[in-house]
């Protein structure tokens, strides 16, 4: 069950998802909430600008807050997501120790959004399963505000577009 404070960031991180597809990104954004509410860090998708395939909001918030934060703080914090994090995203979050994930756009939805758009190179594997094969527990909640975090995604995937036509103007 979501808190309204969840759904609080988990708006938090569909606007972080703006964000990045306004500076030329993907549309996808996250963050790490501690175990007392506070915000500790956000990230955005930057695949594009940093020309680097790896750089998913999740893994760039994993980065950072891996180097800020010691392991009872990741264990006790929740990674809140526009969207599904994908099997990379799932890998690293168990890595770091961080204890809860939720998030707003499943996976699936998504692939129904990007249809055959090569920017999107899809690897289908729901990040319950990945978590599934975890050696500890990483609590996971979602989807939730689907038809909200679906809006930052409309019109952005282009089925047979190139993957550097992905790219929004404006």
């Amino acid at each position: 069950m979501l808190s309204e404070v969840d759904l609080c960031h988990l708006r938090r991180a569909i606007h972080l998802a703006k964000t990045a597809r306004e500076r030329g990104n993907h549309p996808f954004g996250a963050l790490l909430v501690g175990a007392r509410g506070e915000v500790l860090a956000e990230a955005e998708n930057s695949v594009v600008t940093d020309q680097d395939c790896t750089a998913h909001a999740e893994l760039n918030l994993v980065r950072l807050v891996s180097r800020r934060y010691d392991i009872d703080t990741l264990a006790g914090s929740t990674l809140f997501s526009s969207t599904e994090p994908c099997a990379m995203c799932a890998g690293a979050i168990h890595w770091s120790g961080i204890g809860r994930v939720v998030y707003a756009l499943s996976e699936e939805h998504l692939y129904q959004l990007t249809g055959n758009d090569p920017a999107d190179r899809p690897l289908k594997l729901p990040c319950r399963e990945v978590f599934a094969r975890c050696a500890r527990s990483i609590e996971t909640v979602g989807p939730a505000l689907e038809a909200e975090a679906e809006q930052v995604h409309r019109g952005f995937w282009r089925p047979s577009a190139s993957f550097a036509d992905a790219v929004i103007p404006g």
